[in-house]
């Protein structure tokens, strides 16, 4: 699939502009996607938004952020990481996020990984993984990695620091989410940034 116009005539990555996509998708592709991120908290809210993600369409996810959001205060990683079983109960009767015990526990413990952290913070630690930029975009969603080394390797470092649902797909997704790498198509509106 290559690059298509949407309703306002711009080219847009195809995920972007799909029939059951909406303004809220088609403006955090614009707007969000690929931006490089930085920051404790934004980053540890983007590892649980995918952990959350994994099994699901990013638009689920997407479509609940404020819930978590609120559900999870604001992911600020020292109050996250002191919850205890009554923010669990909460977190698992809220029907605005994703009810996944599992995922909610995995966002805590992670919280607690982050706080963790002795020898780097967890800014440093996510973008020592980004690799060197690409000479050139994707022209198609063919050529768009799943998984890549640096994926991978991020994922087992973080596994070893004791965060959980971060495989390599999911690393992957991350990386483009916060801008570590550029996987807008090559004919996609959205400039490099």
């Amino acid at each position: 699939m290559t690059a298509e116009p949407s309703h306002d005539t711009r080219i847009r990555c195809p995920w972007a502009v799909d029939a059951n996509s909406s303004t809220l998708y088609r403006d955090y592709h614009d707007f969000e996607w690929g931006t490089p991120l930085h920051g404790r908290d934004a980053l540890f809210e983007r590892v649980c938004l995918e952990a959350f993600q994994a099994g699901l369409s990013w638009i689920t996810v997407l479509r609940k952020r404020e819930a978590f959001r609120t559900g999870f205060a604001g992911f600020d990683v020292d109050a996250v990481a002191g919850f205890g079983p009554a923010d669990v109960e909460r977190l698992m009767a809220d029907p605005g996020i994703v009810r996944n015990r599992a995922k909610i526990d995995a966002c805590i413990g992670n919280a607690r990984a982050v706080l963790a952290l002795t020898d780097t913070d967890l800014d440093s630690l996510l973008w020592s993984f980004a690799p060197a930029p690409r000479p050139r975009r994707p022209r198609t969603v063919e050529e768009v990695p799943a998984i890549t080394d640096e994926s991978t390797a991020m994922a087992r470092e973080l596994k070893r620091r004791g965060f959980r649902f971060v495989g390599p797909t999911t690393a992957y997704a991350l990386m483009q989410a916060v801008g570590m790498v550029d996987d807008h198509l090559a004919e996609c509106w959205v400039l490099r940034r």
